[in-house]
């Protein structure tokens, strides 16, 4: 049976002190006591060895479990509660090990929070710069209205129309930012039910057929579909994960060109839903970023577009709700396709 190494240092310890305390009792009682008795000796060298072994790995670890409460209560990081006295040992390796998970530990709670803190400052910005650009915008017709404008028909209708486009902007960034919220924090209640896919495509490009003929963009399906796709979900919010898509597509596509859904087989238990377009693509070096909040592309173009910024990142959280997967594909040039997954109805 093995010593276990926790006990290494004080076996050891209480080997070598019985072995000099052995020899010395030896010579004691054949030169001294001019007689020996081995009896005696060998008890005396057993009760030595207990008492020394028991000694000696209480000392060590009451010294250690001392040293690193010190080091615990001078670092700042480190919890003094979480170091529990029962998890001392003078294996020093084991020791080691311990402190170099516990370090690791500590250095990925850290750059967790030195990233959250940079994702926020990043947000706070990105939230600022949203809502102070319509705000100025607004601000700036009134202004110019209540400066003498109004007494011109022609442009007190102009900027009443701009002036309004503007709150628009600002009403669209207030309820994506409200429904990011409380994706985020109440999470998502999903009410699944068993629809037709199909039905709802063709209900999102009756929604969005006036933005896509102002651009000239083909809203259609890659062929006939001759049967129903039945798959389970939440009818509202796969409507909005496809309004989303479909209008993102008609935003970054090609004026004159198209945009096509389809409706595939995943696997034996889910269908595949694409939506895709012939416009600019996506270079790969945005692909990492691109379902974060307010991320663009293209910064100037996308404002020009219109739009929260929320649109990919409400999809992403939906998605995820119902357990599904995002998926994306683009070639810069050449146009992109995203799609997601949906459960089949069995």
């Amino acid at each position: 049976m093995k010593i276990k190494k926790t006990y290494s240092y004080a076996l050891w310890s209480a080997i070598y002190i019985t072995l000099i305390a052995g020899v010395f009792a030896a010579i004691w009682y054949f030169f001294i006591l001019k007689k020996i008795s081995i009896s005696a000796i060998l008890i005396s060298i057993v009760v030595l060895f207990i008492i020394s072994f028991f000694i000696i790995q209480y000392r060590a670890e009451h010294f250690i479990y001392r040293r690193l409460k010190k080091i615990y209560e001078d670092v700042s990081i480190l919890d003094v509660n979480d170091l529990k006295k029962d998890s001392v040992t003078t294996d020093i390796e084991q020791l080691s090990n311990k402190m170099q998970t516990y370090a690791e530990g500590k250095e990925l709670e850290i750059k967790s929070l030195t990233e959250r803190d940079s994702f926020r400052r990043d947000f706070l910005g990105n939230v600022a710069h949203e809502l102070k650009t319509p705000l100025f915008t607004v601000q700036g017709y009134i202004l110019t209205l209540l400066e003498g404008g109004m007494d011109d028909k022609n442009i007190r209708l102009k900027y009443l129309e701009r002036a309004n486009k503007g709150v628009e902007r600002l009403v669209a960034v207030t309820k994506d930012l409200d429904m990011i919220a409380k994706l985020e924090t109440d999470g998502l209640k999903i009410d699944k039910e068993v629809f037709n896919i199909l039905e709802i495509i063709q209900n999102v490009f009756d929604l969005v057929e006036m933005k896509a003929k102002k651009r000239n963009i083909i809203l259609k399906f890659d062929r006939i579909y001759e049967f129903p796709i039945f798959v389970i979900g939440d009818i509202e919010k796969t409507e909005q994960v496809l309004i989303n898509l479909v209008v993102n597509s008609i935003k970054y596509g090609k004026p004159g060109g198209t945009t096509i859904v389809t409706a595939d087989d995943y696997d034996h238990n889910k269908f595949v839903i694409r939506v895709i377009d012939n416009g600019e693509g996506i270079k790969q070096q945005h692909f990492p970023r691109l379902f974060e909040r307010f991320y663009r592309v293209d910064q100037s173009r996308s404002r020009e577009q219109g739009g929260s910024g929320l649109g990919l990142s409400i999809v992403k959280h939906i998605v995820e709700a119902h357990q599904q997967n995002v998926l994306l594909k683009s070639t810069f040039g050449k146009g992109s396709e995203f799609s997601f997954t949906m459960e089949k109805a069995k």
